[in-house]
């Protein structure tokens, strides 16, 4: 955080070399947990996971992707490579070593692609929680994916109207549609409220990214260890397609499967995370 000429606090950022504005926050001190939070959300989305790793002896950082949050919304550099130039440039500018990186759902793509593009040569290990990688698209080598038309009926409704568009999306997101659930009405309404926080331009382009991106030989070019964790219900990025799959693909990797929970961290699940998470970057 920086100080202005008449004394003020302005938000913590650093500036890429496109000069995009990067937010972050940084909390605690000790081993850093850099985390890449999932699509459309910001860096908040992780701040339960924050305060508990900071209290845990860890520092905690989380930033909001570009044309996300709180961070610019340039027209160029919606694109996973750019996501993960843009962490390697958080990361270099905090010095960051023996980082363990967190990715959730489209935050598992950007560190995923982050090791495949920059190496691990800052990271010790690496979290990768309902995660999009290897790939989501339904194609001739993966055949159990999802068809372009579920991606395109993305593309129409958030053109058609944001906010309704988020507010539904919360629905499937934390498994609220579910029988029983117990999401709370607030945890729905933040999810709106970050997801409305999110450029337009940069969360209909990211729609390509998260979907039509293969992370391939990326994962096969990772050398630490990775746990992959991913819920067995989750309706956005079904398990069967992904988890298992990227396993397979890494050198060191350990599945955690969440029988029937979500996508998204919440209750009970979110609990068990956090304990996983914490042993894990212990071990």
């Amino acid at each position: 955080m920086a100080d202005t000429i008449d004394g003020s606090l302005t938000m913590p950022t650093i500036t890429t070399t496109d000069g995009t504005e990067i937010f972050f926050k940084d909390w605690g001190d000790g081993q850093p947990v850099v985390f890449s939070h999932g699509w459309p959300l910001n860096g908040d989305a992780w701040a339960g996971q924050m305060v508990f790793m900071a209290g845990n002896g860890f520092r905690a950082i989380a930033h909001d992707r570009r044309g996300h949050g709180r961070s610019g919304q340039p027209s160029d550099g919606n694109d996973m490579d750019t996501y993960a130039d843009d962490l390697a440039q958080v990361i270099e500018h905090l010095d960051l070593h023996d980082a363990v990186l967190v990715g959730h759902s489209t935050g598992g793509g950007e560190v995923t692609r982050y090791m495949g593009r920059h190496g691990t040569g800052r990271v010790a290990k690496a979290v990768l929680l309902s995660a999009i990688p290897p790939l989501m698209l339904k194609t001739e080598a993966n055949p159990e994916g999802l068809p372009i038309e579920v991606f395109d009926g993305l593309r129409t409704d958030l053109l058609r109207g944001p906010s309704e568009f988020y507010r539904q999306l919360a629905e499937p997101f934390y498994g609220a549609n579910r029988p029983g659930s117990e999401v709370s009405q607030g945890q729905k309404d933040d999810f709106w409220r970050m997801s409305m926080m999110a450029g337009l331009k940069g969360a209909y382009e990211c729609i390509e990214q998260f979907s039509e991106i293969d992370f391939t030989q990326d994962l096969r070019q990772i050398e630490v260890p990775v746990l992959v964790a991913h819920g067995d219900d989750d309706q956005i990025v079904p398990f069967h397609d992904a988890a298992p799959k990227t396993a397979e693909l890494l050198e060191d990797a350990e599945l955690k499967v969440y029988p029937g929970q979500p996508h998204g961290l919440t209750g009970a699940h979110e609990q068990e995370f956090n304990a996983d998470l914490l042993a894990f970057a212990r071990a």
